[in-house]
C-alpha cells in the first residue's frame, strides 16, 4: 500500500508495515510534552494509571512558559507543582526559569526532536514539529497523562492535503504570510482532523524558521499535524541543534490525497488576519485603514532570531508611534541572548519597544500586554478569537513581523513596502 509520509510515521510508530486514513492504531512515542498549564492537570490524572513513575524520564518535557516567570499566586501554584513532579521523577528536560523559553522553539533548539519522531504535546501548537519531519500533534491533559505513563498514544490514521509550493516569496514576504494566505483559501476546518504535507521545489526557497511557523498555525486550519519532507536545511538545522539521528520517510508518488492545491510563492503578498478568525484574511489591495493600539513580536509562531532580525531590519533608524506600546518578545534564552549580541535589542530599545523574557504572556491574554476594551492589537502571534488577548471587546489581527513593524511605526496596520 503507497503512503504519505505521516502515514509512514504512524506505521512505524505502531509496528505495523502500512496503514490507512480513518484507522485506529497505538502508536510508541517519541516525547510527551507538558507547559504551566496543562502539566498540573495531567499531573493529577496521571497516578491514576497505577505507574510509578514516568515510562522514560528522557522523553518527557516540561515547559514553564504561559505564565512564567510567575504572573501571580495561581500561576506560582502551578508552576511549583511541574516543578514539584519533575523533580520527583527526575525529568531530564524539565528547563526552569533561566533556562526556559516558549516550549514549540525550545524544544527543537535544544536537539530534542529528530525526523520520523512521534510527538504529543498537551499545547495545541505542538504540530510545530512537523517543520523537522516529525509527526507532531496537539492533545488533552489527560492523553499527556497516558502518554507520561505509558509511553504510548492512540491515533486515527489521517488524511492528507498536499500543498505543491512552487516559486519564491518576495521581499517581505514569509512563512507566516503563507500559512495565512492556506488558512484563508480553505478556511479554520478546511484541513478538519487532516495532515497538512507541503512539498514541492518552492520547499527549498524556505527557512526552517518559515517551515516552522507554518507547520505551528496547521492547527488554525483544522489539522491534526502539518509536516514538511526532510532536506538539506533540515539536516543542517538538527545536526547544529544536536538532534538524534534522523528517520526520514517520504511520500509514494501514487499516495493518496483528499486534495492537491499549488501555489506559487512569488504571487503572494503581505497577508493580515482580521478579527476574529486567522481565515478572516485581507492583503493591502483590499484593506481598510486600521489604528491599532499595541504590537506584540514574539511567540511559538514567530519569536525566533529571523523574526526578530525581520522587525529591527523595519524599525532601525525609525521610532515607534507614540500611540503605540510596541512589546518585543524571544521565544528562548538562546534566541534572547543572539539578539543582544546582534545589537537587535539595541535597534528595539532606540524605536521605543519594551523587550520581554520569553514568554507566551500575551498570546494568551495572559500578561505582559493584555488589551483593554476598544483596543486594538497586531501580533505575530497565531490566534485572534474574540477575547484572545485581553477583553473581549478587543481585536487581534494577524500578521508577520515586517508588518507588524511597519505598522508600530505609524500606528496604523501598514505595508512595509511603503515605509
Amino acid at each position: 500500500m503507497q503512503m504519505t509520509i505521516t502515514e509512514k510515521i504512524l506505521a512505524k510508530a505502531a509496528g505495523l508495515d502500512s496503514v490507512h486514513p480513518g484507522q485506529l492504531i497505538m502508536a510508541n512515542l517519541s516525547m510527551v510534552l507538558g507547559n504551566d498549564i496543562t502539566s498540573p492537570v495531567a499531573i493529577k490524572e496521571f497516578p491514576k494509571f497505577g505507574k510509578k513513575t514516568v515510562f522514560d524520564k528522557d522523553k518527557v518535557a516540561m515547559v514553564p512558559d504561559h505564565f512564567a516567570p510567575n504572573k501571580d499566586i495561581k500561576a506560582a501554584e502551578q508552576c511549583k507543582c511541574v516543578r514539584c513532579f519533575a523533580n520527583e521523577h527526575n525529568i531530564t528536560n524539565y528547563f526552569e526559569v533561566g533556562e526556559a523559553g516558549i516550549e514549540h522553539a525550545l524544544l527543537p533548539e535544544k536537539g530534542l526532536v529528530t525526523a520520523g519522531d512521534v510527538v504529543i504535546g498537551a499545547d495545541s501548537h505542538t504540530c510545530t514539529y512537523g517543520a523537522l519531519g516529525a509527526f507532531s500533534t496537539g492533545v488533552g491533559s489527560t492523553d499527556m497523562a497516558c502518554g507520561m505513563a505509558t509511553g504510548k498514544a492512540w491515533f486515527k490514521v489521517p488524511s492528507s492535503i498536499k500543498f505543491v509550493l512552487k516559486g519564491k516569496l518576495k521581499k517581505y514576504v514569509t512563512g507566516k504570510d503563507l500559512i495565512l494566505h492556506i488558512i484563508g483559501l480553505i478556511g479554520v476546518d478546511g484541513a478538519l482532523y487532516k495532515s497538512m504535507e507541503f512539498t514541492g521545489e518552492g520547499v527549498s526557497s524556505l527557512s526552517m524558521d518559515d517551515r516552522f511557523t507554518i507547520c505551528n498555525m496547521a492547527i488554525e486550519a483544522g489539522a491534526k499535524n502539518g509536516i514538511f519532507a526532510v532536506d538539506d536545511k533540515t539536516i543542517e538545522y538538527l545536526n547544529e541543534a544536536g538532534a538524534a539521528t534522523p528517520v526520514i520517510f517520504e511520500s509514494d508518488s501514487d499516495a493518496q490525497y483528499d486534495d492537491v492545491i499549488e501555489i506559487d510563492l512569488s504571487k503572494l503578498e503581505s497577508t493580515v488576519s482580521f478579527p476574529h478568525l486567522p481565515s478572516n484574511t485581507k492583503t493591502f489591495s483590499n484593506m481598510p485603514k486600521v489604528k491599532i493600539d499595541q504590537v506584540v513580536i514574539g511567540s511559538c509562531t514567530n519569536g525566533r532570531i529571523s523574526d526578530l532580525r525581520a522587525a529591527a531590519e523595519i524599525l532601525k533608524g525609525r521610532h515607534v508611534d507614540k500611540s503605540v506600546r510596541a512589546i518585543i518578545i524571544p521565544a528562548t534564552q538562546k534566541i534572547y541572548r543572539q539578539a543582544m549580541h546582534e545589537g537587535l535589542f539595541d535597534i528595539f530599545l532606540d524605536a521605543g519597544c519594551v523587550i520581554s523574557t520569553p514568554t507566551c504572556g500575551p498570546c494568551l491574554g495572559g500578561y505582559m500586554g493584555i488589551l483593554a476594551a476598544g483596543e486594538r492589537a497586531i501580533s505575530t502571534t497565531n490566534r485572534n478569537f474574540v477575547g484572545r488577548m485581553g477583553h473581549v471587546e478587543s481585536e487581534v489581527y494577524l500578521a508577520s513581523p515586517h508588518v507588524a513593524a511597519a505598522s508600530a511605526v505609524t500606528g496604523y496596520i501598514t505595508d512595509p513596502n511603503t515605509l
